[in-house]
């Protein structure tokens, strides 16, 4: 009778865990405790306003300052019945400048990204680096000359004069560029070509549907942008009547100076710009799939 030696077992990953020493875990903590306290760096000013918004202009600086207050429905109910309702105003008109801004901007990107990925023609890769460059010029560099346009247009001190400048997004059409390349293979384009369809419909029906988790970003992105943005509402409006939500708690800020039981009212309009603003990241995430192009084209 024969004897062979038996194969040593290989070691599980309960074994291998086991094996582990206290540096292992040590260097695992070190970094999720450093996101930790970047969230709570974050979140704390948020919860802070989610609070205050809460308590009445007596208790704003009576009580602690994490502690709830009882006053949440009647400073909404003050809020909105602020010069006969100017906060829904301004808040419908911030609707108006980000979904349409971020919308039209989407749809830009699209076609630019996908000419740019797809397409080759003369000079789209020094088209492609000013698009870059473009990137690097901060918005508030643009923000006088763009209302020197827009005054000289006849546009300043209207609704386009807010929504026009912020429809072309270099840094989206970038993202466009490069999502297009990597998502939209170039064999199903051509798939499409043999079996006679055109440009617009490669585009509007192969490419776009491919594209859709890559706009999804870039909408979020340019919508945040503009729900945000100070400065060129700021430069661009003089009548309240068409503000935005920050130039509008901005002239409630300045007005709070002499009358501080605004600042109550400037609070509950802070926490609620912000609950559209989740609302919309987790009503829309689910459109981020990847691999949607799996199984298109045959091999």
């Amino acid at each position: 009778m024969s004897t062979g030696v038996l194969p040593a077992r290989t070691a599980g990953p309960a074994a291998r865990h086991v094996r582990r020493g206290p540096g292992v875990a040590l260097r695992g903590a070190v970094p999720t405790g450093i996101l930790l306290l970047g969230a709570l760096y974050c979140l704390f000013p948020v919860s802070w306003v989610l609070i205050a918004a809460t308590k009445t202009p007596g208790e704003l600086f009576s009580t602690a300052t994490l502690r709830l207050g009882t006053g949440l429905w009647s400073n909404i109910a003050d809020l909105f019945a602020y010069r006969e309702g100017v906060f829904l105003l301004w808040l419908l008109n911030t609707f108006l400048y980000a979904g349409a801004g971020a919308a039209l901007s989407a749809a830009v990107s699209a076609m630019a990204g996908y000419a740019l990925a797809k397409y080759r023609f003369r000079g789209r890769n020094l088209a492609f680096n000013l698009l870059i460059g473009g990137i690097l010029v901060p918005a508030v560099v643009l923000a006088v000359p763009q209302y020197l346009l827009m005054s000289r247009a006849g546009l300043a001190d209207t609704y386009w004069s807010v929504l026009l400048p912020q429809i072309l997004s270099p840094y989206g059409i970038y993202l466009a560029r490069i999502y297009t390349g990597a998502a939209v293979p170039d064999s199903l384009l051509e798939a499409a070509r043999i079996d006679g369809a055109g440009h617009w419909m490669i585009f509007s029906r192969v490419a776009l549907p491919l594209m859709v988790p890559g706009l999804v970003t870039i909408f979020l992105f340019q919508f945040v942008a503009i729900w945000n943005n100070f400065l060129l509402p700021f430069i661009m409006l003089g009548d309240d009547r068409a503000f935005p939500l920050t130039v509008g708690l901005y002239t409630l800020l300045a007005a709070g100076a002499n009358q501080p039981s605004l600042f109550n009212l400037i609070l509950t309009g802070a926490m609620l710009s912000i609950i559209p603003l989740v609302a919309l990241f987790l009503t829309m995430q689910r459109y981020w799939r990847t691999d949607l192009s799996s199984g298109a084209v045959k091999t």
